[in-house]
């Protein structure tokens, strides 16, 4: 029953789970500061010369423009780990653009 449970039912070990949730928990911090990335980078006082410079750059470089930058950071006491991942899904969205 174990066998099958594991293998076809779904089931999951807590390990599993946890690093699955960890995971999703990730993303769903990346989706919602991208954005915000995006409006700080787009405010910055010389904008528009920053993203000719994001679109000259290449597309393997452009996450860490936007994070040499400091738009991809948030203030605060803790801030999350993903600054390279939210930099990366900046950098997409304003290439994009």
């Amino acid at each position: 029953m174990a066998i099958v449970g594991f293998t076809w039912g779904g089931w999951v070990t807590g390990g599993r789970a946890e690093a699955d949730a960890t995971q999703r928990a990730n993303s769903a911090v990346v989706v919602a500061l991208a954005p915000v990335c995006v409006e700080k980078f787009k405010q910055a006082s010389d904008g528009a010369a920053n993203l000719a410079a994001l679109k000259k750059a290449d597309s393997w470089s452009q996450g860490e423009f936007v994070e040499k930058g400091g738009w991809a950071t948030v203030p605060g006491p803790n801030p999350p780990t993903q600054v390279t991942a939210v930099a990366q899904a900046c950098a997409l969205l304003l290439a994009g653009a």
